[in-house]
This record gives structure tokens, sequence and C-alpha cells, in this order.
């Protein structure tokens, strides 16, 4: 026997008008499944927070390995250098676990300094690793897409800066919140 309740318009169901990250009425699209991670950017590029650019990994990546020196550098004082390369370095392998979940997002603004996350920079994301508390994300709230570090208000999630000029988010229990992959790595060019 069928309940009766179920499907159908019913009272009070669905989100309610003017809330969500648009304030408007959605409607539901099929889309080539190959195309949705390109609809996604284009969203993420509308709505991001502390976000510039969003790019993916290429298909094919360029496997050409730099040579690595073993020898420990100082940051002080001068030490000579071997005179020798003992290994070489693929940053491709070093930065990117799995090419497929992984993609890359250049930051806007300085609310993550205090974990070397600095403006322009460049973080790697892996959506398939789970995010854990401590760990730092790319999430989006009611929307908006940040880079912050994960934490727990009571039984909330919570996103914490790394810089003391800005304030914690606090994940409300009716925000639309999701975290869409944790950050890796940071790249970050001098010249």
């Amino acid at each position: 026997m069928k309940n009766k309740n179920w499907g159908g318009l019913r009272k009070g169901a669905g989100r309610k008008f003017g809330t969500g990250p648009y304030g408007e009425n959605t409607k539901v699209m099929r889309v080539p499944e190959s195309r949705v991670y390109d609809i996604k950017d284009y969203l993420i590029r509308l709505q991001s927070n502390n976000i510039d650019e969003f790019f993916s990994v290429a298909s094919q990546l360029n496997t050409n390995p730099k040579v690595l020196f073993e020898h420990k550098v100082a940051a002080g004082f001068p030490s000579p250098a071997d005179d020798h390369a003992e290994k070489k370095l693929d940053l491709n392998e070093y930065l990117i676990g799995q090419q497929e979940t992984t993609f890359f997002v250049r930051i806007k603004g300085d609310s993550m300094i205090d974990a070397s996350i600095h403006d322009g920079d460049i973080v790697i994301i892996d959506r398939a690793k789970q995010a854990k508390i401590g760990d730092i994300v790319l999430a989006s709230v009611d929307g908006d897409f940040t880079v912050k570090i994960l934490s727990k208000h009571g039984a909330q999630p919570r996103l914490l800066p790394a810089n003391e000029k800005y304030q914690p988010i606090d994940v409300k229990k009716d925000s639309a919140f999701e975290i869409w992959g944790t950050v890796t790595g940071a790249v970050r060019k001098f010249k």
C-alpha cells in the first residue's frame, strides 16, 4: 500500500523562496557529464571569495623531471653546493597525487598569509582527499567559495582564516555548505 503523503507538492516543502546563493528559484537541467566540471568552474568564478582563478590539471602533464640536489642548502650563510645531482624531481609527481581529482585555484587576498598562502599563489586541490579538522579546504558557503582552515564550533563547521585581521566563518545549520576539496600544496612564483 502506497503512502498518500509521498510525492507531489507539499505545503512548506523545498527551499524557501529568496534563500540559497542566488536568492531566486532554481531549475533542474541535464548536462553532459563531461561538461559538469566546466559549469562548476564557471559558477566558482562568479562567486569566489578569495579565489582569483580556477583551472584544471592538463590531460597530458609534462613529465620532464628537473634536477634535484640532495644536498640541503642553508638559508643563512652560503654553503658549497655538491658537484652532481643525485636524482631527478618530477614536479607533477611531487605535487599531484591523483590527476583525475586534482585542480588548481589562484588565491586572491591575504586571509591565509599565516598559512604561507599569499595573494597570487596557486593552491593545489584534491577532491578525493577526505577533509579533516585542521585541513585547509576549498569550501562553498551559500554559494560563496573560499579557501580556509576547516574547524568546528560546537557541532557546526567553522572556516578559519590564517590572518588575525579576518573573522572566522561560522556555518549555520540552514547554510548551503560543501567542501570541494582539500588543499594539498601551493605554488608561488617570485619573478
